[in-house]
């Protein structure tokens, strides 16, 4: 298939209507509006339902609505209207309702500003609202991954009937790149638990409220028995010289191509570095990279927050191994040679030799 130059805001888009999704129900803010703008013409063009709601609380409670009536809806954000939407997400999660929910970051917290960030990692992955839910969270890297995670989502939620989250940094949704886009899916799954309109069968009840304490105690069991599956068979992350390395950097994301530059130059000063980049951050893959770090490494996080998924590292590494940090807080990304120089401070190497 043709490559085309996309934005990744809107090869998710484009990525998204392919997928099936026939709803989208949003409301503007910036770094991910080009995503709403794309689906405003396209999805009237192949019979779905665009619609700009009065806010982000209506929003996710269209959301709410269309997924219970068994489409296959989304809906965007940024930081701030997730925190809007969260009591929805939590009613999604509770009912078991299948959604896509993105994220582009913004740097925050509050309003913050439109440069990029990392900084909504703990919302997505300690559940943005209340009651103790898990969503799946994928983070592209790119804008090609915008286009294949997405094509995932859909597919992770309807199997596991579950909001899903893509968390992308605001880098990853402007950056125009060659993106070869997923086929249009043919078939959609069934959805037999849709509340579609009696006729025939018995009826279909989507509910969050149990007042009876062994009915809501056998309901939150089976959640909790569901994220124990996401966790076991839908972990994703990506390796690259981490066999022999002596430092291993792990950051996930736009972030994580910078950190990658940064490695390949360590390993052109014979420091052998490596890079280990989450794609789900929850599940977190702490398995793997815990398997990935022996007794004898290092390992250097780099972030656009204040150590977020540090946390997470930490509880993988279990402290067996030292751990570094490398934040940016103020909007703009570290550049690779400030990665090299912590990588070779770590590795013992005097920084002189890097600049």
């Amino acid at each position: 298939m043709q490559k085309k130059l996309l934005q990744g805001n809107v090869a998710l888009a484009e990525a998204a209507v392919r997928a099936g999704c026939n709803c989208y129900f949003g409301y503007p803010i910036t770094p991910q509006t080009e995503i709403m703008e794309y689906l405003a013409g396209r999805l009237p063009e192949v019979g779905g339902v665009f619609l700009q709601a009065e806010s982000e609380i209506a929003a996710i409670n269209m959301v709410y609505g269309a997924a219970g009536a068994g489409a296959r809806v989304m809906t965007s954000s940024s930081g701030p209207g997730i925190s809007l939407k969260a009591e929805g997400i939590s009613y999604l999660a509770a009912t078991e309702l299948p959604c896509v929910i993105v994220n582009v970051m913004r740097a925050g917290p509050g309003l913050g500003g439109i440069q990029p960030s990392q900084a909504d990692y703990l919302q997505a992955t300690r559940s943005a609202g209340h009651g103790g839910y898990r969503c799946p969270v994928l983070a592209p890297s790119g804008a090609q991954e915008m286009a294949d995670l997405t094509y995932l989502a859909f597919q992770l939620a309807d199997q596991y009937r579950t909001p899903v989250f893509i968390l992308a940094d605001a880098l990853v949704g402007q950056t125009k790149e060659l993106v070869e886009l997923p086929e249009f899916i043919k078939t959609l799954p069934a959805k037999p638990w849709a509340t579609t309109g009696k006729t025939g069968r018995k009826r279909n009840v989507i509910n969050s409220l149990y007042l009876d304490d062994n009915e809501l105690e056998n309901h939150n069991l089976q959640l909790l028995q569901k994220y124990e599956q996401i966790a076991l068979s839908e972990t994703r992350w990506e390796e690259q010289w981490c066999t022999d390395a002596q430092i291993i950097v792990v950051a996930f994301g736009f972030l994580a191509r910078i950190a990658k530059e940064a490695v390949l130059l360590a390993r052109e000063m014979g420091i052998k570095a490596g890079l280990f980049r989450p794609v789900t951050l929850w599940p977190f893959p702490a398995a793997a990279l815990r398997q990935a770090v022996t007794s004898d490494r290092k390992v250097l996080v780099v972030e656009m927050n204040g150590g977020q998924m540090l946390e997470d590292v930490q509880l993988a590494v279990n402290k067996q191994v030292p751990v570094g940090f490398l934040g940016k807080v103020g909007g703009l990304p570290p550049e690779a040679r400030e990665i090299l120089g912590r990588i070779a401070k770590m590795a013992g190497e005097k920084i002189a030799q890097i600049s």
